[in-house]
């Protein structure tokens, strides 16, 4: 059994988000967004994607995008290696696809510096870190502060970094799931957007744990960020109201 929020296909209020920051030692998430141009004409938010594998949670949200009411369009899809699956279902969706490994820069601040221009260039209104596997950079954060999110297959703060199920698995708790957040320097550190549970059973393995985390994570995924982009959303120090 999966316990997931499920959002409305499309919901169009006209009214803008309201960031609202109260504490200034939290780096900045929920910079304000408005699906209008003006007070008729609604947006296309512009997504660009940031992989490291084959890509599911890109897929899931190439195929919302396809669907106009969902009010997105993936831009581009971005990985820092090479020859990826994820790169294959971003060309074959028509979609434009950069690589930028870090072994092809002189220094990680090279990359980032690197990373930071050519996201740039497509304009973004958020990008998503979508099993993205190199933290990103302080001037990338900078440029797009407050558009970056990133889903990670726990319930955070809980079970952080690269092997969340399988340390949940091991801790022996009884619930386990998904976070979204916005993107800050720690690691998976920032402002939770959205959260899913998915139980534990007593006799799961590691491979089935996470197929059910990943069927949750995705569709939490595709739910909020089509939520946030259509409705936007309100920031009071970590607590994060999308719509």
């Amino acid at each position: 059994m999966v316990i997931a929020a499920e959002f409305p296909a499309v919901k169009l209020p006209a009214s803008k988000v309201v960031a609202e920051f109260v504490d200034a030692d939290i780096p900045a998430a929920g910079t304000q967004y408005s699906q209008f141009h003006s007070g008729a004409t609604r947006k296309v938010a512009k997504l660009v994607v940031l992989i490291s594998g084959s890509g599911t949670n890109l897929q899931a949200l190439l195929d919302a995008c396809e669907n106009p009411a969902y009010g997105c369009k993936v831009v581009a899809v971005g990985s820092d290696r090479p020859g990826v699956y994820g790169l294959e279902r971003a060309e074959k969706a028509g979609v434009p696809t950069f690589v930028a490994p870090v072994s092809a820069y002189e220094s990680r601040k090279d990359w980032d510096a690197a990373m930071t221009e050519i996201v740039e260039e497509y304009d973004p209104d958020l990008v998503v870190s979508a099993g993205f596997l190199k933290l990103l950079g302080p001037e990338f954060l900078r440029a797009f502060e407050g558009r970056v999110v990133n889903t990670h297959n726990s319930l955070l703060p809980a079970f952080a970094g690269i092997h969340g199920p399988a340390d949940a698995l091991a801790y022996g708790v009884k619930y386990t799931g998904a976070t979204l957040f916005f993107v800050d320097p720690g690691m998976d550190t920032g402002r939770v957007i959205a959260q899913c549970v998915v139980p534990v059973e007593a006799q799961d393995t590691l491979p089935e744990l996470l197929e059910r985390i990943q069927v949750a994570e995705r569709q939490q995924l595709v739910d909020t960020v089509g939520k946030m982009m259509r409705e936007g959303w309100t920031t009071t120090g970590r607590w994060v109201e999308v719509g």
